[in-house]
């Protein structure tokens, strides 16, 4: 049997040392390459051809792993990218899916969930914690009262205390755009105000905590 060759991109040596020894036990896994930044792990997945990348989503300085992620799948034979992180709100997971993805999963799962993860994204199958899955089931069942992708890009940079001048600059939208964004974030929040509309986010677990 031909071993999954993985390439592993997470900035933690200590998370990578466990994860190492984990993959060693697997008779059908071969650890080909580590990175510790996103632009090493685009180019050690381009140089060593792995079979999936198991990508964390920060990774301190440089891209994120969600940008990553973008720049590998985007080659041709690319391979797939199995997210590998400790974020399950839906701005990462959504932005993770949409940079191209097969699977997402959560640190804390146990081992033998995270094998079956690797198989199935090395098999081209996608791969989800039970939790993501979940969140993903209820967007699509309810898809009037989800904030789309962009409304969390632009609530996400209201968190960080962005005005709306550099949130158009930021997204390369007009600032008009950015207001009708705000409007329909309350709406479907059912707040009025930018800081109610972080906090109820967040509560929600829609993006990270500021």
């Amino acid at each position: 049997m031909t071993p999954i060759r993985i390439l592993l991109v997470d900035d933690h040596p200590v998370v990578r040392s466990g994860l190492r020894a984990m993959l060693a036990d697997q008779p059908d896994f071969e650890l080909v390459g580590e990175a510790a930044t996103g632009e090493e792990g685009v180019a050690e997945a381009r140089r060593l051809r792995p079979a999936v990348v198991l990508m964390d989503l920060r990774l301190g300085a440089g891209i994120h792993g969600g940008e990553a992620t973008r720049r590998i799948t985007a080659g041709p034979d690319a391979p797939r990218v199995l997210v590998l992180t400790t974020f399950d709100t839906d701005s990462d997971i959504l932005a993770a899916i949409e940079a191209g993805a097969t699977g997402y999963l959560l640190k804390d799962a146990p081992p033998d969930r995270l094998f079956a993860a690797i198989r199935s994204a090395a098999a081209g199958d996608s791969a989800l914690a039970p939790s993501v899955a979940s969140r993903l089931l209820g967007r699509m069942r309810t898809p009037a009262a989800t904030l789309t992708a962009r409304e969390l890009d632009v609530l996400g940079l209201v968190a960080e205390g962005l005005s709306n001048r550099r949130i158009s600059k930021r997204l390369f939208l007009s600032e008009t755009t950015v207001k009708t964004h705000l409007v329909h974030i309350y709406a479907k929040l059912g707040v009025d105000s930018r800081t109610a509309a972080v906090a109820a986010a967040t509560r929600r677990g829609l993006i990270r905590p500021s």
